[in-house]
Order: structure tokens, then C-alpha cells, then sequence
């Protein structure tokens, strides 16, 4: 149960027992002065003393009470609505603290009825997003496998690549599943980081020969800004890193201009933090889109063209990765111009 506090002001007590006094003490004033008793000012006084503070101990209790007891209903009505901010506060019937309180409740449910707004839509689209990643591969799947069953199974040719096709869409329902999977284990703090040190150099050399091949195909190079020659050691898991350098750097082989540059550049940022940026001349992000680049299956182009192909994670994934090693991840972008992607990691001593 709240405790009781009263913050008094007397300021309507004082005011009020002035009055009633002045009053009675100029009517009680005219029968003692035409009655010619001796003394009777001091009478007058006296009178005046005792009707001021009867009147104000009078006033001041019963206001108090008056105001304590509608003040004491709006904070169980309040508390009917779960405000625990509410709850945890003592009464007050000082009405200045008390109006910055109500206010100060409105405005917070005002923010958490806009949040849970933003957040139901999020997960409407989110929604719609699985719904239509699923639906295609599994659509695939099934047409292929019914033509089969139709009767396509004996031609010898038409089995092998239809069942070659089907295969290649549960190849991508499972790499879609399991993206979700991770993104599910990191952002609930499941996924344990297999921290070691490392060289950060050693590892995009790695990356940019795993995805030579890819890169080729459009003429695009992958490079260094500059020639390391020694090592550049980092604390971090050295898998999950190899799988933010390889997401950021497709993606800029994906939306790459052909016989474009990919670049990969190493700076020491402060006394203990490296930043890596991945920079690329490609067709760039509009400033409108950039703070949802990392949400999930959130995708630039609303054409729905799945032409690039990827599950639509991989920049969600990226983000949680980077924030797992509590560590800041940055974009720059400019349409025709390009993009920087950029992360933070700690520097090995």
C-alpha cells in the first residue's frame, strides 16, 4: 500500500483564515466597543488569535483531507492501467507535482502506444516477408515434383534436372531457415562467440579468394587500399567475422557496378580498435533506406525481384554478429556513388 505524504501549502489556508477573521473580529469589535468594557481591545486581540488559528488548523485539515482523498482516487485509477511508475510513488497533494506526474504518465503511454504501433507493423511485414521468402522455393519445389509424379519421371533427362532444380530450392529453404535460426540464437544470447586473436588481413585475403570466382563474373575487383605487409591482430571470433566480411562483401558484388572495385581498408580508431570498411562504387542506397538496411528480409528494391538471389538476412545477421562482440557497425551511402559499410573491432595487443 502507498505511503501517505502530504506536501502542505498553506498559502489557501492563510488566505482563507485571514479573511474569516477580519471579518468576525470588526463584527465582534462593534458589540464590545458600544458595551463600554474595560479593556476590551485586548478582548478583541484575543478573539482575533484564537478565530486565526482555530480557523486555519480547521481549514488546512479538512483541504488537505478534501484534496488527499481525490488525489489518493486518480492514483488507484491510474494503477487500475498497470502504471508502475505510479505505483511505486508516494501520494502528494502538491498539485504542481502531481500535474507533472500525470503528464509525465501520458506522455509515456504515449510512447509505448506509438512503439507497440511500429512494432505491430514490423511484424506484419515481417510476416509477409517470411511468407513470400518461403513460398517461392517451396512453390518450386512442389511444381517440379508434381510434374514428375504427372509422368515427367520417365524421361531419363527431364528427372535428372528437375530433381537437380528441386534440390537447389531445399538448398535454399534450409539456408533460409538457418539464417533464422542464427539471427533467433543471437539476438536471445544462445550463440556463444569463440573468441581468439587473429589476423584480420590473413582473413580478408581468405574471403576475397573464396569469392574470386563470384566477383569475376561481373569484371569486379577486390582489393586492399594499401599493401599490408604486417599483420593486423584482432580479438574476436574469427568465424562469425569471416561471415560478416564475406555477407558485406557480396552484397557489394551483388549491387556492384560491372569492371566496379570492392575495397577493403584496415585503420587503427583508437588506442585499442580497429575499424574495417568495405567500400565499393556501386549503385549506392538512398538516405531514406538506410536505417533499415539491417532489419530482416528488408530489401531496397520493393520490385520484389529476386534476381540477386541471398535469403535477405545477411545484413541482419551482420548487425547482430557485430553487436554480440559489443562492438558498432556504420553505413555510407550515395546513389550512383556507392557504399561503405564499416565495423569496429578490438585491437589484439
Amino acid at each position: 500500500m502507498q505511503k501517505k505524504k502530504i506536501k502542505k501549502s498553506y498559502k489557501f489556508a492563510i488566505r482563507t483564515s485571514t479573511y474569516i477573521t477580519l471579518f468576525l473580529t470588526l463584527f465582534m469589535s462593534v458589540f464590545l466597543y458600544t458595551s463600554n468594557l474595560e479593556y476590551w481591545w485586548i478582548l478583541i486581540l484575543g478573539f482575533a488569535v484564537v478565530c486565526y488559528l482555530f480557523s486555519f488548523a480547521v481549514i488546512q485539515y479538512r483541504v488537505e483531507r478534501f484534496i488527499y482523498r481525490r488525489v489518493k482516487k486518480i492514483y488507484d485509477d491510474l494503477t487500475l492501467l498497470e502504471s508502475t511508475t505510479l505505483r511505486k510513488q508516494p501520494i502528494t497533494t502538491d498539485m504542481a507535482t502531481l500535474t507533472h506526474e500525470i503528464d509525465k504518465y501520458a506522455k509515456d503511454k504515449k510512447l509505448e502506444i506509438e512503439s507497440l504501433k511500429v512494432r505491430e507493423e514490423y511484424r506484419k511485414e515481417f510476416l509477409g516477408n517470411v511468407a513470400h521468402e518461403l513460398k517461392t522455393p517451396l512453390f518450386t519445389v512442389q511444381g517440379y515434383l508434381e510434374t514428375l509424379i504427372d509422368g515427367a519421371q520417365n524421361d531419363k533427362k527431364i528427372r535428372e534436372k528437375y530433381l537437380e532444380r528441386a534440390n537447389k530450392g531445399v538448398e535454399r529453404l534450409i539456408y533460409i531457415v538457418s539464417d533464422l535460426d542464427m539471427i533467433t540464437k543471437l539476438e536471445a544470447g544462445d550463440l556463444r562467440l569463440n573468441v581468439e586473436v587473429f589476423d584480420i588481413v590473413e582473413l580478408v585475403e581468405n574471403v576475397f579468394d573464396m569469392l574470386e570466382m563470384k566477383a569475376a563474373k561481373k569484371k569486379i575487383s577486390l582489393i586492399f587500399d594499401v599493401d599490408y605487409v604486417a599483420p593486423v591482430m584482432v580479438r574476436a571470433d574469427k568465424e562469425r567475422i569471416q561471415q560478416v566480411l564475406t555477407n558485406l562483401i557480396v552484397n557489394s558484388i551483388k549491387y556492384g557496378h560491372d569492371k566496379g572495385t570492392t575495397e577493403v581498408s584496415i585503420e587503427n580508431l583508437i588506442k585499442n580498435k580497429v575499424i574495417v570498411r568495405v567500400t565499393d562504387n556501386g549503385e549506392g542506397i538512398g538516405k531514406e533506406n538506410i536505417p533499415r538496411l539491417f532489419e530482416r528480409f528488408f530489401r531496397v528494391d520493393k520490385s520484389g525481384s529476386r534476381k540477386e538471389g541471398g535469403s535477405g538476412l545477411g545484413l541482419s545477421i551482420v548487425k547482430h554478429i557485430i553487436e554480440a562482440h559489443e562492438e558498432k557497425i556504420y553505413v555510407e551511402s550515395e546513389i550512383g556513388v556507392g557504399s561503405e559499410f564499416s565495423f569496429t573491432l578490438e585491437k589484439a595487443e
